[in-house]
């Protein structure tokens, strides 16, 4: 490990931050060109959903991988390799011209995110080796994604009024170039000085268990939660990352050492964040539609809407960061998840009329909570592990933040779609044909574009009556979703204030004997 010093502490963390907000901005970004992908390469609702996942699906895989490769070979040479892979990536997305090559792109953006993601936070980690800045340090790291979730948006939607689709990509591509020279002038190097070669099992059954996972996640929506295929993927996860634990347990040098997750600081901080990401990700799947179907923003209007739980994010997790010291993870965690709670809660009372500075109120408050939730659990991951085992460290808050999200919008998105549909039965909207309410089931805008059939074919008492039908069921099955999320957060709360202790551990020794470094973390 290196010894940063002190006046060059500020820059590393910039330079880091900015390497984040790329990320952030790339992943958010996407998600408004998807309507002009369906003009432009005539993408389909699969291909669009793909032109999302793919990146998600090779990040979640590769993360833990990425992690273990940066602790044993040097975490700056993996951030390197990692923004040039999605730098080149990113710029090549912006020439594709058919839907199956940007899917490639994509995933080749998301192998670049998982070199990038882990090795940040390991690099900061092992810069900022007192406890009080460390968890400063990581309240601005985690900050700055409440930055790139702005910047995305807003960015994306100005260029796409302007521009064609892959100026979305293109703007990227110098951020990821400015960040390849400031890591390889201003960030210093570290890595395992215990390293004794790759464990080859535990990187492909990682790689394969996590994949096969989040792949499952991304499809049983589609294919059926109780399906045959969706089931098999299941069971074939689980035999994969049991092969995994197995792996882990007896090898002589391991990728991840499994023994972390007896330390409940550990194990109940993975699961908090996991939840956290689940919640987050589920609503903002739905209230991205809310605004866009319900209150009729334009992608651009909606994108800036999102500002006020963005800015919360940042203060949340700044305050977030400076009160675990001073308080304790388990008071700021619980907290934090007691105020994500009730925003929920509230946020089942909207309907169509709700005015939005009611709803930039209850995002605001989601922010702080957020942000008071996901800084301290990741300092107390981290604060476990030791400098030498970072990136791997690193890679498991990541991995947790990543299936959160996947599952969050995969269960959230289902519940509510039976909620939807459940509202919509045969002959429940007076005057519209079958075949048309079948096709609203589909989603709330499809139902919208049928409504807006049945007006251009004359036929206006009908479209008025299914345009509020699906409304009504789109908010029924939103009021009903929110309170769904609102009994995740108090179950999470009531396990931050049972398992995440209330002051922080020794800091883990790093010793000339690796497996004495392990056992000081797993007790810690």
């Amino acid at each position: 490990m290196t010894t940063t010093p002190t006046r060059a502490k500020g820059p590393v963390l910039a330079v880091l931050c900015l390497c984040v907000i790329a990320i952030y901005m790339d992943a958010m970004i996407v998600n408004l060109a998807l309507p002009s992908l369906v003009r432009e390469l005539g993408s389909s609702t699969s291909g669009l959903q793909w032109i999302v996942d793919a990146y998600a699906l090779t990040f979640a895989a590769l993360v833990l991988v990425a992690g273990s490769l940066g602790d044993r070979f040097g975490r700056r040479g993996i951030l390197l390799g990692g923004l040039v892979v999605f730098t080149v990536a990113t710029g090549a997305g912006a020439l594709c011209d058919s839907t199956e090559q940007l899917i490639a792109a994509r995933t080749v953006m998301g192998v670049g995110a998982a070199m990038i993601y882990p090795s940040t936070l390991s690099i900061l980690t092992n810069v900022f080796t007192e406890r009080k800045e460390r968890a400063a340090a990581i309240g601005v790291w985690g900050a700055v994604s409440g930055i790139g979730v702005v910047l995305g948006p807003i960015v994306g939607g100005l260029l796409l009024d302007h521009f064609w689709w892959g100026s979305v990509f293109v703007v990227v591509v110098p951020v990821g170039v400015v960040c390849l020279v400031l890591v390889a002038l201003l960030v210093p190097d570290s890595r395992d000085p215990h390293g004794r070669g790759l464990d080859l099992p535990g990187l492909v059954l990682s790689t394969a268990g996590l994949g096969v996972l989040v792949y499952t996640i991304i499809e049983a929506p589609e294919q059926g939660w109780l399906s045959a295929r969706t089931l098999l993927g299941f069971a074939g996860a689980v035999l994969l990352l049991a092969g995994l634990v197995w792996r882990e347990l007896t090898a002589r040098a391991p990728m991840l050492d499994v023994r972390l997750f007896g330390n409940l600081r550990f194990s109940a901080a993975c699961g908090i964040i996991t939840i956290t990401f689940f919640t987050l990700n589920g609503f903002t799947f739905l209230v991205t539609q809310y605004f866009q179907f319900l209150k009729s923003y334009t992608p651009l209007g909606a994108g800036v809407r999102l500002i006020p739980v963005a800015v919360a994010i940042i203060i949340g997790s700044v305050l977030g960061g400076k009160l675990t010291v001073k308080l304790g993870t388990r008071a700021v965690v619980t907290a934090g998840l007691i105020l994500m709670g009730i925003a929920y809660a509230w946020f089942a009372f909207d309907d169509a009329a709700t005015g939005y500075p009611i709803i930039a109120a209850q995002m605001v408050v989601i922010g702080l909570g957020i942000g008071a939730v996901a800084i301290p659990a990741t300092e107390a991951i981290m604060g476990v592990v030791p400098a030498a085992k970072a990136g791997v460290g690193s890679a498991m808050n990541d991995a947790t933040r990543l299936l959160g999200g996947a599952l969050g919008i995969a269960v959230v998105g289902s519940v509510h779609h039976s909620l939807y549909t459940g509202e919509l039965s045969d002959g429940s909207v007076k005057g519209v044909p079958a075949t048309v309410l079948d096709a609203a089931r589909d989603s709330l805008g499809a139902a919208l574009q049928q409504a807006a059939g049945l007006l251009g074919r004359g036929q206006t008492d009908a479209a008025e009556a299914l345009r509020t039908a699906v409304r009504d069921a789109f908010v029924h099955g939103f009021q009903i979703t929110c309170l769904v999320v609102t009994a995740v957060c108090a179950v999470a709360a009531v396990i931050a204030a049972a398992l995440l202790p209330s002051s922080p551990p020794p800091p883990p020794v790093t010793s000339d004997d690796p497996e004495s470094d392990l056992t000081d973390a797993t007790q810690a």
